[in-house]
């Protein structure tokens, strides 16, 4: 039975400020775990910045050492839940204030104050010195080149998160050392959701500023995590360690070491013969196999994540809107969920999740599967055959590799002449060289609201506008309304507009299925799979035997 350092000090009297055990002491009696994670990557950005690695696996990597202020339930239902703030209010439409959890020590040992969370969200560490928070103009920026950042200066696409998180955020006021609150220049109905939301983690602010470049401090970042960066080797391996001082208990491994294993074959031999404790992102048809073996299991399921194919509407084969409806009705999307994914997941309703709550439109479908369909619309847009490029990264999605290989055959029956084209990263995904066409991608709700993804990634200041994919006037006054608009029943029909244009009218994209991710393991080690991509090793998540 662990019994927290505090409750022992109260019980037996001695005060906690006159008590310090030696460092050799606590070194010498810690007898816990180690793990070892095989993953296909750890971060595409060669980053341990989230406002830089917005990504799938990133969000899995940086769940050990970030925290928000608000923070979701990985054990539940992705609820909200108090994490570094201990309790938060509304004061107005545009006002949200926090109360601090005290005594959290970030990683290089300082106690976490209301001056970290206004550097958090600062010009220096997130929007750039030249930021105007009077401006909606889109922030144009490429997909991140590894070695293109100088000193300090941030990469292009962090103030472009930035914009993307928080399109109106005017300031955030101290009250005192623990008590601060988020104003917005707008009403807003959904600010507890950006500030529990993937890039509003909170870092030191010493830290930062100690750091000798930017870069220095995106491999060895300084949170409030419940492990702390030992080591990182992009594409390689991270090596993580546990941070004792954590609020929430002492953690429950002394280090865990993430390894990138890109191919699946090499994940489940690792994990069967004892190199590996975890093996992440199984396909259900590696399921069966791997439990055969009494010593390991696979958990894991739906979650907060939709597989999509992406449109560029500037290639000469897609700009008839026509054509890239083509594609939408072409999809035997059931076909793709029973025969890759064995029923283990399922074809949403559109871009939206249940959760959505009161913002869910009920009885919006996928545009249907008729081959016929696609080909009218081939015929009436004047296609006559050209090749359509689609630019695809090997098994970066589970499954995907076989996926894009049936859609291209679907495509080819309704008459279009789809052709992959295999890229080594995303850089190469989106480079925009006339030849950008047709893409793989994924589109996730960070919080209960649909402008956590649909406005998100294809609104005015989402990544699909900002690397001049694709654009459409009303869906971008939608969403600049939708921001602002209080009354829920207007912001869901707002919505359902978007869903119209974005879905059927002026594709952008088309929804494949609902992710869903499993995680093979050693079946003595007690752990539960979070309905995310983020992993959870707290003092409540782990136990061998």
């Amino acid at each position: 039975m662990q019994i927290h350092r505090r409750k022992f000090l109260v019980g037996t009297g001695i005060a906690a400020g006159s008590f310090v055990l030696p460092r050799f002491a606590i070194a010498q009696a810690d007898n816990r775990p180690s793990i070892t994670i095989a993953v296909q990557q750890i971060s595409n950005s060669a980053s341990l910045e989230p406002l830089r690695e917005q990504s799938n696996v990133g969000a899995r990597s940086l769940s050990f050492i970030y925290e928000g202020l608000i923070g979701r339930n990985l054990l539940s239902e992705l609820e909200a839940v108090p994490a570094l703030a201990e309790s938060w209010k509304r004061i107005d439409g545009r006002t949200v204030e926090l109360t601090l959890r005290k005594g959290v020590k970030f990683h290089n040992g300082d106690e976490m104050t209301a001056e970290d969370v206004v550097f958090t969200f600062g010009k220096e560490r997130m929007f750039g010195n030249d930021y105007d928070i009077t401006s909606n103009k889109t922030l144009f920026a490429n997909v991140m080149v590894r070695d293109n950042v100088r000193g300090k200066e941030l990469p292009p696409e962090v103030p472009a998160v930035a914009k993307r998180s928080w399109p109106a955020l005017e300031k955030i006021e101290i009250i005192d050392k623990y008590t601060v609150r988020f104003v917005n220049r707008t009403p807003d109905v959904t600010m507890e959701g950006r500030i529990a939301r993937y890039g509003s983690e909170i870092i030191s602010r010493r830290g930062f500023e100690e750091a000798k470049s930017w870069i220095d401090w995106s491999v060895k970042p300084v949170s409030t995590g419940p492990y702390r960066v030992r080591e990182y080797k992009p594409d390689q391996e991270l090596v993580l360690e546990a941070h004792d001082e954590y609020w929430g208990g002492r953690p429950p491994l002394k280090t865990v070491r993430i390894m990138v294993v890109p191919e699946v074959a090499s994940r489940i031999n690792g994990l069967l013969s004892g190199q590996f404790d975890f093996a992440c992102d199984m396909p259900p048809d590696q399921i069966a196999g791997i439990e055969k073996n009494a010593k390991f299991e696979v958990k894991g399921g739906l979650i907060d994540n939709h597989r999509l194919t992406v449109f560029d509407k500037h290639h000469p084969q897609l700009r008839d809107a026509r054509v890239r409806q083509a594609f939408t009705h072409a999809i035997d999307r059931q076909a793709i969920v029973d025969s890759l994914w064995a029923g283990r997941t399922r074809i949403p309703a559109g871009l939206q999740w249940e959760f959505y709550g009161p913002m869910f439109v009920e009885g919006w479908k996928v545009p249907e599967y008729n081959p016929q369909k696609a080909r009218e619309l081939l015929k009436a847009a004047g296609y006559k055959g050209d090749p359509i490029p689609y630019r695809l990264i090997n098994n970066y999605y589970t499954n995907q590799n076989a996926t894009a290989q049936i859609l291209v055959e679907m495509w080819r029956q309704a008459g279009l002449n789809v052709q992959i084209e295999m890229k080594e990263n995303w850089q190469q995904i989106f480079e925009n060289n006339g030849t950008r066409a047709v893409r793989d991608w994924s589109n996730s709700a960070p919080f209960t609201d649909p402008i956590s993804s649909i406005v998100n990634q294809h609104g005015p200041q989402g990544q699909q506008q900002q690397v001049k994919e694709w654009s459409n006037d009303e869906m971008n006054t939608l969403s600049d309304q939708m921001a602002v608009e209080t009354d829920m029943a207007k912001r869901k029909g707002m919505f359902k507009r978007m869903l119209e244009i974005c879905e059927r009218e002026d594709p952008a994209y088309t929804v494949l299925h609902q992710n869903a991710t499993f995680t093979a393991k050693r079946k003595d080690i007690q752990w539960k799979a979070s309905p995310s991509f983020a992993m959870e090793f707290r003092s409540k998540n782990f136990k061998i035997g």
